[in-house]
């Protein structure tokens, strides 16, 4: 029944960290065709965007269906390589920046308002409980949520909610990032290896930051949509903690004007980065969502 509930790209990962977790020569898991990178302060990485799924359904929809902000050079494909290609349906670029060490929350758009039809659209994919499945430097986002005091985690984030009660839908247009660093030092080369010699990971050679974690706090925040239309991408906004009450969260409606800003908090951890993987191959299968 499990298995059912998965979208096809996750049974394809389950059978490749099957098939590596039989090997008894291999150390750690990695995805193919990625390798070891470290970034310099202030270096600028994006995010990637996979399709959006449901546990509720097998239909995979593009992260573009919907009326997301979009990157200045516009929409591309991004799967670079053979890890991404099985672990993605649909990979894209996103306006999603990220400058290595630097904390800061900005502005990515306002839209145009809201036609009936992509009302009732975003309406049916936050009722589905749709998830925005998001990629750093081939790391999914993972969310955290507190049940019964047992602390639950999965990849991805919703499109919105209904809360209980409300006859409105509420859209995600605030996302508040956490990146899990490691400060690295270079001895030299480097290169992971299983114990027969073969290579399987090699590092860039370079002393830097490398991502371990990449986790995110979805938040609805209602914004005046004249005052921030006068913004462009990336200025600098305000830290904004996730409102409660319905009357400051974003509301779905036709004719709306949605903001989208999101912020980046950077945290140093001991995690390596051959161990980055370790919090995802515990997770519940069921929660995971790629």
């Amino acid at each position: 029944m499990v298995a059912k509930m998965l979208p096809r790209s996750w049974i394809s990962a389950c059978v490749l960290v099957l098939l590596l977790s039989l090997h008894p020569r291999v150390h750690a898991f990695y995805l193919p065709g990625t390798f070891m990178h470290t970034y310099s302060p202030g270096e600028v990485i994006s995010a990637k965007v996979n399709s959006l799924t449901s546990i509720e359904t097998e239909l995979p929809f593009s992260y573009y269906s919907l009326p997301y902000c979009k990157p200045l050079d516009g929409v591309k494909k991004s799967a670079e390589n053979l890890g991404e290609i099985l672990m993605g349906d649909q990979i894209d670029n996103s306006p999603y920046r990220f400058q290595v060490n630097v904390n800061e929350s900005v502005f990515l758009c306002t839209t145009d308002p809201l036609t009936k039809e992509q009302a009732e659209l975003l309406k049916r994919r936050a009722r589905d409980l749709y998830q925005v499945n998001m990629v750093l430097d081939n790391l999914p986002v993972m969310q955290f949520t507190e049940q019964n005091s047992v602390i639950i985690q999965w990849t991805g984030f919703p499109v919105g909610y209904n809360p209980i009660g409300s006859n409105e839908d509420y859209i995600t247009n605030h996302l508040k990032f956490r990146v899990l660093v490691h400060q690295y030092q270079a001895q030299g080369d480097v290169v992971v290896t299983s114990e027969d010699g073969v290579a399987m990971v090699e590092s860039d050679r370079k002393s830097g930051f490398q991502i371990v974690g990449f986790e995110v706090v979805p938040c609805s925040v209602r914004r005046d949509p004249e005052s921030m239309s006068k913004l462009k991408m990336y200025d600098k906004v305000d830290s904004v903690n996730c409102p409660l009450e319905l009357e400051k969260s974003q509301a779905i409606r036709e004719n709306e004007r949605i903001t989208f800003t999101y912020e980046v908090e950077y945290v140093k951890s001991n995690i390596k980065w051959s161990s980055r993987w370790d919090a995802y191959l515990k997770m519940d299968g069921a929660k995971v969502h790629w």
